[in-house]
């Protein structure tokens, strides 16, 4: 009797282990930088293979009407993590390099609405949201960040590639900094001892084509000035093997949890410099070698959770911060050797822009068992939503305020609905308003093309107006032939914008 009372008991704890994995599964949510609709091949790329993200999508689901609530990176990291939108808050436009963290440790984030549940947190890679407070000394402990934010864990590079300082943090320090080699940046004052893109253009081995000419680092200019710390630089050509090998360690050290991994890429921003094994995989030079070399990226986590035997029970993300952009600061060859690709796929615009380029990305989910293999879907979701969807996932419930413009859509995610957002306010340097399938760019003044990326911007001094259900491409502005409809867009626009 004993024994069977034993038998049942186990056989109970395992059906209820079973149970409980199945509603906490593993998160990954990898998320690449500048990467456009079209710039991967289950979206219509050509000229470069993606396989690892075409096994995503084949055994998951595929949005063709995706976003990210930015056309720029920090302003979609910031809406993405807190549930707000960015346009919302001062201070939440691209960060310098030593920006202070830019949002509010006070207030709840992505991370938090997980771990009450059991999970691990931790982010790898791009962060470009700030650290610390003003006037922080590198040199000492790093705070606040991503551990003030609700994750347990962080490596990262701390702003973009092209900016200063060229170094990882890993929790509140700087990894391998020598303390007789303190380290000093500056986006103000220059800084002497080490040699700029200015002034020193024959030391460099990537010539910049706008900008990007401080402080020379491994042979590249960036924006700003850094001197010391020579022993923690990074090296661009590894950057993508090292934070790959400490997400994949990070899985590892936490598969018997349930754990969340924000996997932040910097490929394919700017500077572009993939490691040797993929210079040449592609005919676009290195900004189509960027994209294989962040292709083999994802292959290693989905290798990872195959080895690991967790494919079944992770939902794997993949997605972008913005669209694309081809010349970005550097003379990369991108626009020499594009070709035939389009980096937008058949949408206006790109990174900075108003049009659907500028938001509109990459944006597949796969979950063995729960999401159908194969499916596409139409629904419009969007990156800010993420809080909202976990906390309906987790059923978990959380204070009015706390993700004030995130809403839950995991049956849209799951592809259970096809129905996703109703309104999507698409931020660029100036709002977008998507209703269904009209779509209304608020009047501003500007450049009708951006003059160093060659990217159109949205600007029109009476505001446009599209139909994306008959022009996707939004090149039919219907401002004038359907005042009604512009009237009532300019009007719903105005409400959300009040609403705070």
């Amino acid at each position: 009797m004993k024994h069977f009372i034993a038998l049942l008991f186990f056989t109970c704890f395992a059906i209820t282990s079973q149970i409980q994995a199945a509603e906490t599964p593993n998160i990954v949510l990898i998320y690449a930088d500048d990467l456009g609709y079209g710039d991967v091949s289950c979206y219509g790329a050509t000229s470069v293979t993606t396989p690892a993200i075409d096994r995503i999508a084949a055994e998951g689901i595929r949005f063709t009407d995706g976003h990210a609530p930015s056309a720029t990176c920090t302003p979609s990291r910031y809406a993405m993590l807190t549930g707000e939108y960015a346009w919302r808050r001062k201070g939440t436009g691209i960060a310098r390099g030593n920006a202070p963290l830019i949002i509010d440790p006070s207030r709840k984030t992505l991370p938090d609405v997980l771990t009450p549940h059991g999970y691990r947190t931790g982010v790898v890679g791009k962060w470009h949201l700030g650290l610390g407070n003003r006037d922080m000394d590198w040199n000492g402990k790093i705070k606040p960040g991503p551990i003030e934010l609700g994750f347990e864990y962080c490596y990262l590079i701390p702003a973009t590639g092209d900016r200063v300082p060229t170094v990882y943090v890993e929790d509140h320090h700087i990894v391998g900094l020598d303390p007789n080699d303190p380290i000093t940046v500056s986006f103000g004052k220059p800084l002497t001892d080490l040699p700029t893109g200015k002034d020193h253009p024959e030391l460099l081995k990537m010539h910049p084509s706008h900008g990007h000419n401080h402080t020379i680092i491994n042979g590249i200019s960036r924006i700003g000035y850094m001197s010391g710390g020579k022993s923690a630089w990074w090296k661009d050509e590894d950057m993508a093997d090292v934070i790959t090998e400490k997400a994949v360690q990070y899985i590892e050290k936490n598969k018997d949890d349930p754990f969340f991994l924000f996997f932040s890429y910097h490929d394919i921003h700017v500077p572009r410099v993939p490691h040797p094994r993929f210079v040449g995989k592609t005919s676009m030079g290195p900004r189509g070698d960027a994209i294989s070399q962040l292709d083999w990226c994802t292959q290693q986590i989905l290798d990872t959770l195959d080895r690991l035997k967790l494919s079944d029970n992770t939902l794997v993300i993949f997605t972008s911060d913005n669209g694309p952009v081809v010349d970005d600061g550097y003379k990369d060859d991108a626009v020499k050797k594009l070709g035939k690709h389009k980096p937008a796929s058949h949408l206006r615009g790109g990174k900075y822009s108003a049009f659907e380029g500028g938001t509109r990305i990459p944006f597949i989910a796969r979950w063995p068992g729960k999401i159908e293999a194969g499916a596409v879907s139409d629904a419009l979701m969007c990156q800010i939503d993420f809080p909202a969807t976990f906390a309906e996932l987790m059923e978990s419930e959380y204070a009015a305020g706390e993700f004030p413009d995130s809403q839950g859509h995991m049956q849209a995610l799951l592809g259970k609905s096809k129905t996703g957002r109703e309104e999507l306010i698409e931020h660029a340097r100036v709002l977008a308003l998507r209703k269904g399938n009209w779509k209304y760019i608020e009047p501003s003044k500007g450049p009708a093309v951006y003059s160093n990326t060659n990217i159109e911007s949205g600007f029109a001094k009476g505001g446009l107006l599209f139909d994306l259900s008959n022009d996707p491409s939004e090149k039919n502005d219907l401002a004038k032939s359907h005042p009604k409809k512009l009237k009532e867009m300019q009007q719903r626009l105005a409400e959300i914008k009040s609403n705070e």
